[in-house]
């Protein structure tokens, strides 16, 4: 499967990852506690109850993983900010951690009900503390398989740089008509002008070259700057266009509007920036 192929149907296959991930946690972890109540010989646990602790737990983890996600990018792991972050990320672990043991309860509740049966989940202060301490550590896995993804992903897809021409210890200059794309071990370079858009990722930028995207660390309020008097504008908070590569201006009656690419993808165009692209454009 080729990178760009991958890309446009990445949601799905993200979205597997953490079902499958957290689907065999949660059937490995009922299937050892049976056994574990087997060799004890306890009758006191029902064998149905392992996979409704597991089972609750697991859903709403990956209920939760949207959630981090979304903190994770307020609060993303970089250069700079690393120290920041990471006291925000052990802060909102706590809330975290609560969310997951009031949803698995409830959950527990519900199952154990319909089995004609009653879920005590014990000392609130105890059990709270013992859970906060598994859930701390799951909340590192989950970042850890983040950032590692991410990582195998610019590499497999190829991570862009500034062609600096051996000046790499000096202040940041000017884009020159190259970018340096390294990719797997291999290095080539891209025309400024081939490239159609730019689009807002994260602590990224991506550059939209064909049906080929390439990640860069830049801002989008730097890459303007770099990118100023080349040809390109910016059409929305999280978007740039190469003018030459617009084919049509589609309006919306809320004032917005999205840009037609020549190679066929669009872009969307907010009011803030739509009549400074149409006098551009003329």
């Amino acid at each position: 499967m080729q990178p760009q192929t991958y890309l446009r149907h990445r949601h799905p296959f993200e979205a597997g990852f953490w079902i499958l991930i957290l689907g065999i946690h949660a059937v490995a972890n009922s299937i050892t506690t049976n056994i574990d109540i087997a060799r004890s010989g306890s009758a006191e646990i029902a064998r149905w109850e392992p996979w409704a602790w597991e089972w609750s737990s697991a859903l709403v983890l990956l209920a939760l993983v949207p959630v981090l996600l979304a903190f994770e990018r307020r609060f993303p792991l970089q250069r700079g900010r690393i120290a920041r972050s990471a006291a925000a990320h052990l802060a909102f672990s706590v809330p975290f951690s609560l969310l997951h043991v009031a949803g698995m309860v409830a959950l527990r509740e519900v199952v154990y009900a319909w089995m004609g049966s009653d879920y005590r989940f014990g000392d609130l202060a105890t059990n709270l503390g013992y859970e906060y301490l598994k859930d701390v550590r799951t909340y590192g896995y989950f970042l850890l398989a983040i950032y590692l993804y991410r990582f195998v992903l610019r590499r497999w897809q190829g991570e862009a740089g500034f062609l600096t021409e051996g000046r790499e210890g000096l202040p940041a200059q000017p884009v020159t008509d190259r970018f340096l794309i390294k990719k797997l071990g291999r290095e080539f370079l891209v025309r400024v002008e081939d490239i159609d858009w730019i689009e807002a990722a994260g602590n990224y930028v991506t550059l939209h070259v064909g049906e080929r995207l390439y990640p860069l660390r830049e801002t989008m309020a730097g890459i303007q700057v770099r990118l100023d008097g080349r040809g390109f504008a910016r059409v929305h908070r999280s978007a740039i266009v190469n003018l030459d590569r617009v084919r049509e201006i589609e309006p919306f009656d809320t004032g917005d509007a999205r840009a037609h690419m020549h190679g066929g993808g669009t872009v969307p165009v907010s009011r803030r920036y739509r009549q400074a692209l149409k006098e551009q454009l003329a």
